[in-house]
């Protein structure tokens, strides 16, 4: 067995219904297969597997968690590779919410996964999935180290100032009602592939970045640390999000319930998966929005010009906190892949600084790269996140460090 094969770590995003994972060598960065299983539970089950080159596709009922980690096996020793023979070093977990309790990769034990159990009253829709991956992983891979990375980790050290809600204070003690972030993981990985990418020292820079896929986040980093982030005791606080309204007036909750008659639960179900884009043009797919746009559809042309307000108001914000910024970054599926959400976030700031150059802008480019003008005092960056490199580098950084 190689070097490479010898550092291998499997990295594995469990969601609700669905299991994302990769596995790869965080030392090279080299990824060896990689892959998706989705619509967990439902009949109409899949895996798509990627490896050598090739694309395999099984289509089949997956019940849980557990079968769908098992199909994942399967399928990696049908393309050659047997996981549980294999020296895999590590299994690296995504896990949402660490609340207080989690602020740095953590080994898994059995009071790490009750832990994070506990957790789920602050990430209903997300902490469960992860404790389902992380079990299944455990129970198909008993002898390899299990660590688990978490999303709100970076942000676990905001000033008190940014965490702090202005309720009764014991009462927010008491549940633990505190702004925690997430995402936590792509904006410490992309601020410092920006700061690789200017030749600067993460300590010497101001940051924004914008962290733009079906969810949403911003953040404000000063000197390599986080003052600042979007989302806040949950995903749901904000930018506009695929289907998440983000800033929202609380009164809205209860005129709701009293006007509309819902109950708590479809209120809750009302903001995570029918608001946002969605609840605005119908379609929470940024592709599908600009195809709307581009009939005509007025709409969808709102619902574009919300998220849009929203971003600029959150730089407005970021801006004045950070006092002056010196590179702003945009990651994830909408920040890499549309030139016009960029440029509309950022039009008219040459007061500030801050200008896109449309030739790079609109380039077909899908690295690291600069689409502000050379001349111009802020760096405007494109950085593709990569989470499962980040999850997986922590994840042998601290099985080195326990062994």
């Amino acid at each position: 067995m190689g070097r490479g094969a010898e550092g291998l770590v499997l990295v594995i995003n469990s969601g609700s219904s669905s299991i994302k994972y990769q596995l790869l060598d965080p030392e090279s960065s080299v990824v060896a297969a990689y892959g998706t299983v989705e619509r967990i539970g439902e009949d109409d089950g899949a895996i798509e597997h990627h490896a050598h080159g090739e694309t395999t596709v099984r289509c089949r009922p997956i019940a849980d968690h557990t079968t769908g980690l098992r199909l994942v096996f399967d399928m990696f020793s049908a393309t050659g590779r047997d996981l549980v023979r294999e020296d895999v070093r590590a299994v690296g977990h995504r896990v949402v919410h660490g609340g207080e309790v989690f602020y740095r990769p953590t080994l898994i034990d059995d009071s790490v996964v009750d832990a994070i159990s506990e957790l789920s009253a602050l990430a209903p829709l997300h902490n469960p999935a992860n404790v389902a991956g992380i079990e299944s992983a455990r129970e198909l891979l008993p002898g390899v180290p299990q660590v688990a990375v978490f999303d709100t980790a970076f942000f676990h050290s905001l000033p008190d100032a940014a965490k702090t809600y202005a309720i009764d204070a014991e009462l927010a003690a008491a549940h633990g009602i505190r702004k925690y972030g997430f995402h936590g993981t792509s904006h410490e990985y992309v601020s410092g592939r920006a700061a690789a990418l200017l030749g600067r020292d993460p300590a010497e820079l101001n940051q924004i970045v914008f962290h733009l896929g079906n969810g949403a986040s911003a953040s404000a980093i000063r000197g390599g640390r986080p003052i600042d982030t979007s989302m806040g005791l949950t995903p749901l606080e904000g930018l506009v999000m695929g289907t998440r309204p983000g800033d929202l007036d609380p009164g809205i909750v209860p005129h709701l319930a009293r006007s509309a008659r819902l109950d708590i639960d479809q209120i809750d179900a009302l903001l995570n998966r029918d608001s946002g884009i969605k609840g605005l043009s119908g379609v929470n797919d940024f592709r599908e929005l600009q195809r709307l746009i581009d009939g005509g559809d007025r709409t969808a042309r709102l619902a574009y010009d919300v998220y849009i307000h929203r971003l600029r108001r959150y730089l407005g914000a970021y801006l004045v906190e950070l006092g002056g910024v010196d590179a702003i970054t945009f990651t994830a599926g909408v920040g890499e892949n549309s030139p016009q959400v960029r440029a509309d976030a950022l039009a008219n700031l040459a007061r500030f600084g801050i200008e896109v150059d449309q030739t790079a802008n609109t380039a077909n480019d899908r690295g690291a790269r600069h689409i502000s003008p050379p001349e111009a005092p802020v760096a405007v960056l494109v950085v593709p996140t990569n989470e499962e490199l980040a999850i997986a580098r922590a994840a042998h950084r601290v099985v080195a460090e326990t062994t």
